[in-house]
């Protein structure tokens, strides 16, 4: 068998176990995923910095006896830093930032052998549900050119998509990873609020690090990589069956206001066959919620995260911020930043543990929450871009210093953005683990997601349930029209 076919075929811990058997080399699986990048990247414009050369001095001495040996993996231009690396952040601010050290996330995943030879494209500050920015241009989907891959961690996806390697970087403040994984036909798992090391900011702990993976098996072998605590490893979870489990199917639209139908299919046959499984299925979902007061409690803590990383977590804190060195988006919420009283952000984080409670008393019922991941299949490129007039909107209320109309014209751009990602902010509020799984896709041939939740710290119920669906309804077998082998 070819490197070309075996690299096609295998999951990053089948890379791995060739590694280390000497069946197949770090340097032939980097030279491949090299290869792939750049015959696909022109087409999906995916890559926002390269560091093959230094690669491949890695490969030589990548950890031999780690779980992902040698197995080639890019980091996501957004969250932990990289030293030597470029980490702009998605935004012109940041275009020159170079860390000099690792974050000890990335020290733990070289340490499991995976040797990272690019950097994805993000949007800016990873704002958006889209990966589109002034800095980088548009990122696409190899599903369908014209639409997005999903955001924020759309490079890593459109990557491992396409084929170009099994698994990537991504990280999820709002849904980054489950909403890439849905758009390309992907696992993403959202790990327990602090399962992983952070970077911090003002949102706190919704943010969390991890990956994006054509396999559950090396989803879960990553969070036992890069894990922060010692806990039992969830990799065995992948290859048994749950006992029956309680799922309660939520339809309510939570914070949008309703499902497509190709959504609403999704949802249906991950239902039908999640009790073909044996498991008992209802539908209910929690009492009481505000999900208005949630979404704006959502919008402020974002503004919070954009003004502490201008702030107090600038890591170029003496680069002077101008007009146009930022985008429309990010200018609003750090207008709303620095406009925030201290009362609304305290009833922002009152209303987050609301939420949280009524979560956590549902979670009492049941052991999975089910719906759809996003309320339509991928958006088409600029579709939830904002608009001419917008973009002069925003930019005369910032000069202006206007903060209520400032909220008002946000509170309107995040209603168009939640109406599209109305389930898996949620989960980042209460902490809880939430994944997408790849078992739908539409008439169109475009892939349609489904999130399973579960309780805190409760990976193992999500990881043997994304096993037994793997084996159920197998989709790695499935490919994108734009496919990174060679013809």
């Amino acid at each position: 068998m070819s490197i070309a076919e075996f690299y096609g075929r295998s999951d990053a811990l089948e890379m791995g176990r060739a590694v280390r058997a000497g069946e197949v080399t770090p340097r032939e699986l980097l030279d491949e995923a090299i290869a792939r990048a750049e015959r696909v990247n022109p087409h999906l414009n995916a890559i926002a910095a390269r560091r093959y050369e230094d690669a491949r001095v890695d490969a030589e001495r990548s950890a031999r006896d780690g779980a992902f040996a040698g197995v080639p993996f890019v980091a996501k231009d957004l969250g932990p830093p990289l030293a030597g690396l470029p980490l702009t952040m998605g935004s012109r601010y940041f275009a020159r930032y170079v860390p000099t050290e690792d974050h000890e996330f990335f020290r733990r995943v070289k340490r499991s052998g995976a040797v990272v030879f690019a950097k994805s494209t993000t949007p800016e500050f990873g704002l958006s549900p889209y990966t589109e920015t002034a800095l980088f241009g548009a990122t696409r989907n190899p599903w369908d050119l014209t639409r997005t891959p999903g955001g924020s961690s759309g490079g890593s996806a459109a990557l491992c998509a396409a084929g170009v390697l099994p698994i990537a970087h991504g990280n999820d403040m709002g849904g980054s990873i489950r909403i890439p994984a849905s758009c390309t036909g992907l696992f993403g798992l959202k790990p327990s609020r602090a399962r992983t090391p952070g970077v911090g900011g003002i949102i706190g702990h919704a943010n969390i690090d991890h990956a994006i993976s054509r396999s559950v098996r090396d989803s879960a072998a990553m969070l036992d990589a890069v894990r922060s605590d010692d806990g039992a490893r969830f990799l065995p979870e992948v290859a048994r069956d749950p006992k029956p489990l309680r799922i309660a199917v939520i339809r309510g639209p939570l914070l949008g206001h309703g499902y497509s139908a190709d959504a609403c299919d999704a949802l249906d046959a991950a239902a039908t066959l999640c009790a073909s499984l044996g498991h008992h299925v209802v539908e209910d979902e929690p009492a009481g919620i505000d999900y208005p007061a949630t979404a704006y409690a959502l919008l402020l803590l974002f503004a919070s995260n954009v003004g502490w990383i201008l702030g107090a977590g600038n890591p170029t804190p003496h680069h002077r911020l101008r007009g146009d060195d930022i985008e429309p988006i990010a200018a609003a919420m750090l207008a709303i930043a620095r406009t925030i009283a201290l009362d609304e952000l305290t009833t922002a984080v009152a209303d987050q543990q609301k939420l949280i409670a009524a979560y956590e008393a549902f979670f009492e019922r049941y052991d999975v929450v089910l719906c759809p991941t996003l309320a339509a299949p991928p958006v088409r490129i600029g579709e939830l871009a904002l608009t001419r007039l917008e973009v002069l909107k925003v930019g005369l209320l910032t000069r202006l210093r206007a903060p209520a109309l400032i909220g008002k014209a946000a509170r309107e751009i995040a209603a168009r953005m939640f109406d599209w990602l109305p389930s898996t902010p949620v989960f980042n509020l209460t902490g809880q683990p939430a994944m997408s799984v790849p078992l739908h896709w539409s008439a169109d041939g475009l892939p349609i997601g489904v999130q399973f939740a579960a309780r805190r710290d409760d990976e193992a119920t999500l990881f043997a349930l994304a096993g037994q669906l793997e084996r159920a309804q197998p989709w790695r077998e499935r490919r994108p029209p734009l496919w990174s082998a060679a013809s």
